[in-house]
């Protein structure tokens, strides 16, 4: 039996990394779609009624992965959505993670605007070039970047709004699951290796969970779809040799594969009873599977693993993100160790703004 011992925001002491930066879909997305002409937002009750300032776009009711993992980290708040930042706000880090978004870029298209990986990677450089600026010596700020953590968690999507939707995307007409996998692979090492050039050195890669066994895609009977679940493990099972060449080929590097699906295994809180049916009310139409607007969701939240049709309750996202930054479970969980292995106590110094 697992047992995990719950976070009060922002109990730790100083941040282990100078800055974190996330990249990724709506299990980190904290606004950066609010704005923009999509369908894929969620800044609206019933979502973040449990997050202190109430809905802000995260797809929970409370806090996201992101934001545990900065308490986690030791961070003294959480980071700023890329749509939002202002001046120094980037100095600890930003948050470009955009729901729908994908590693492919139409990705989610038929959903609105989204902001595709490599488009956050464009953000990425020109926050690179803003710091740059205030540092004023691009040598000092690479050496400051190397510090940093960057996350990644996508990739769900490139499934769930792409392969699945042979009406919208080709792919699934013309590749086998394998050749899919395989395709996402070669983009995501390009993108990663994007990243390492403009200076990331500590980077945390999270696998794609059990898509087969989220509410929205579960077999009319009611039951996990195992062919969903062996196509998405055939990403997963090429993480680990794309973290083992990434490590070997680029100098300094250290890119972890964080293991969603042995997460996702461990990560069942004692208090959670209901596993297949979300929390809040789901609309059927346009924004399907998302909670309905204004309606009031269950009272009993952290008994539910789902929030929604698609994305878990706070309390999972706790758990699991516990499990994920932990040495203590890199045989399993992370490899070839915890996110927490990646904080350096050498990278704790003040940043000097000109």
């Amino acid at each position: 039996m697992v047992i995990f011992f719950f976070l009060q925001p922002f109990a730790l002491g100083n941040p282990q990394v100078p800055c974190y930066f996330i990249f990724g879909d709506s299990q980190d997305d904290n606004g950066n779609n609010n704005d923009l002409n999509t369908t894929a937002k969620a800044n609206y009750p019933p979502y973040g009624i449990d997050f202190p300032e109430g809905p802000t776009g995260r797809f929970t009711n409370g806090r996201n992965h992101a934001d545990f993992i900065a308490e986690l980290l030791g961070f003294a708040g959480y980071m700023p959505p890329f749509a939002n930042i202002k001046g120094q706000d980037i100095t600890e880090g930003v948050n470009y993670a955009s729901a729908a978004s994908g590693i492919l870029d139409q990705t989610g298209r038929q959903l609105g605007d989204i902001v595709s990986l490599n488009q956050q990677l464009q953000n990425h450089r020109r926050v690179t070039s803003q710091l740059v600026r205030l540092i004023g010596n691009e040598a000092a700020t690479k050496e400051y970047l190397a510090k940093c953590l960057y996350t990644f968690a996508i990739g769900s999507n490139d499934y769930i709004d792409s392969y699945l939707l042979p009406e919208c995307y080709a792919a699934s007409r013309l590749c086998t699951p394998r050749q899919f996998a395989r395709m996402l692979i070669k983009e995501y090492s390009q993108q990663l290796r994007k990243l390492y050039r403009l200076g990331a050195r500590k980077i945390a890669i999270f696998g794609l969970g059990f898509l087969g066994c989220v509410p929205g895609l579960l077999s009319i009977d009611g039951t996990c779809v195992d062919s969903l679940n062996s196509e998405v493990q055939l990403f997963n099972e090429e993480l680990k040799p794309l973290v083992d060449e990434l490590n070997a080929e680029l100098s300094s590097a250290h890119f972890i594969y964080v293991n969603v699906t042995a997460i996702t295994l461990s990560t069942m809180p004692a208090e959670i009873t209901i596993d297949k049916a979300p929390c809040c009310n789901v609309s059927t139409t346009v924004s399907a599977g998302q909670c309905i607007p204004g309606q009031i969701p269950c009272s009993n939240r952290n008994e539910y693993y789902f929030w929604d049709d698609f994305h878990p309750s706070e309390i999972v996202y706790e758990a699991s993100s516990r499990l994920a930054y932990s040495a203590l479970s890199s045989l399993l969980n992370a490899y070839p160790f915890g996110i927490g292995s990646l904080g350096d106590t050498d990278s704790r110094d003040k940043l000097e703004i000109q």
